[in-house]
């Protein structure tokens, strides 16, 4: 794994609240032969973050949680843009581990995820714990 693979510091301190969770959503990725070739964190309205690997891009934010697709554009500071999109599901805050198993199979699951802006319920302080 390369050090442009994870994703890099954020100035918005609300961003970068989700680096460690993405740093190990990259590893765990990592860890089961998918080669990301890079991350980084994107802008608020919503928070999100990008991954690219060889073959796909996921993209995760805080009202729907993670997507694949195929990578069109985008970069830190700029919203991603994907075609040929499928929600992978499994809630907001999706294991890093099972996100990996997810991806390495083709698979999706349950439940979709789906947030309000604004909404209070304790999704930043998970992702604090990574």
């Amino acid at each position: 794994m390369s050090h442009e693979s994870l994703p890099a510091p954020h100035p918005d301190q609300e961003v970068d609240e989700a680096r460690g969770y993405i740093t190990a959503t990259v590893e765990a990725l990592d860890a089961l032969g998918v080669r990301v070739d890079r991350s980084w964190l994107d802008p608020k309205g919503p928070v999100d973050s990008t991954i690219v690997t060889e073959s796909f891009a996921l993209v995760w934010d805080e009202w729907r949680g993670w997507v694949r697709g195929d990578y069109v554009s985008g970069r830190q500071g700029e919203r991603t843009v994907l075609e040929n999109v499928t929600e992978l599901g499994g809630g907001l805050l999706l294991d890093p581990r099972e996100l990996a198993v997810l991806v390495r199979d083709g698979r999706t699951a349950t439940p979709v995820a789906h947030r309000s802006a604004d909404t209070r319920d304790g999704l930043f302080d998970g992702l604090r714990t990574y």
